[in-house]
């Protein structure tokens, strides 16, 4: 019964369509390293996770730890050693405790580790479970898994934003021949965009709940992601354009809290003042 109702919610839905991506993919590209690596990034996440909650005493979150090692496994090229899997899982689950703020990440865990891995480790990134060198059709298993999400999540204006702005950028971009917009919208940078929209940036902890945020947040990602794009090119320009977005998350967390703390301190002055 409790595994009906888990595979119900946001972090069942993910994990099971990441788990189906890792098994269409592997069967596509005819090789298990994929799975090897996915098991190696969720044991080493999990191991890491263990000691270091243990450590602060904090509880763990197993969902959240499955979910970065599954996301690290598919973006990782397949050939990639399991030394790197272990420091990119290792990366990711440390910011997650690390870069936090009211005990939440302040950037998306599984984004900062691959980012980070690409400079540290000099690894590539090549999108294999989005089925980047796989038939068009399988998209249709991202664009199904990825609504169904982006919906349980309740992301749907922060999505829109970011996909609606990234593509017009693009299309300005080729019109004012800025870059190489075409390859941007071919794979694998195109299946990169959809699983990086669907699966990455809606990631709750690190996105903002109310739908005016939720669309600032959607076309800062997009427009800093972009500029990174036509500047240097590559496929790190969407962790770039996220963590751009994860900070006015963050920011916009921090005025709030304030803005209430004000609030609070003026009440207190005010009945100081009355009971003098």
């Amino acid at each position: 019964m409790r595994t009906v109702k888990w595979m119900k919610t946001p972090k069942g839905y993910v994990t099971i369509s990441l788990i189906t991506y890792l098994i269409i993919a592997s069967i596509g590209y005819k090789t298990l390293n994929g799975i090897r690596n996915a098991l190696i990034a969720v044991v080493a996440a999990f191991v890491i996770e263990f000691f270091y909650s243990r450590i602060i005493n904090r509880k763990s979150s197993k969902d959240g730890v499955v979910i970065t090692g599954l996301i690290i496994s598919l973006v990782l090229s397949i050939t990639t050693s399991w030394p790197y899997v272990v420091g990119t899982a290792a990366i990711s689950i440390l910011s997650k405790h690390l870069l936090v703020f009211k005990k939440k990440p302040i950037f998306n865990p599984a984004a900062i580790g691959l980012f980070v891995s690409v400079f540290i480790f000099h690894i590539g990134h090549s999108w294999w479970g989005a089925f980047g060198d796989l038939p068009w059709w399988l998209m249709m298993f991202l664009l199904i898994g990825g609504y169904i999400v982006t919906d349980r999540v309740n992301k749907f204006p922060q999505v829109f934003a970011f996909l609606g702005t990234f593509f017009v950028l693009l299309f300005f971009m080729g019109y004012f021949q800025v870059g190489d917009a075409a390859d941007a919208l071919r794979p694998p940078f195109i299946n990169a965009t959809i699983f990086f929209g669907l699966f990455m940036l809606t990631d709750p902890p690190t996105s903002p709940a109310k739908y005016k945020n939720q669309i600032l947040f959607g076309v800062i990602s997009a427009v800093s992601g972009i500029v990174v794009y036509g500047m240097f090119g590559g496929l790190t320009y969407l962790f770039f354009g996220l963590f751009m977005g994860n900070l006015y998350n963050y920011w916009n967390k921090r005025s709030v809290m304030k803005s209430a703390e004000l609030k609070q301190q003026r009440m207190k002055n005010s009945q100081r003042a009355l009971y003098k």
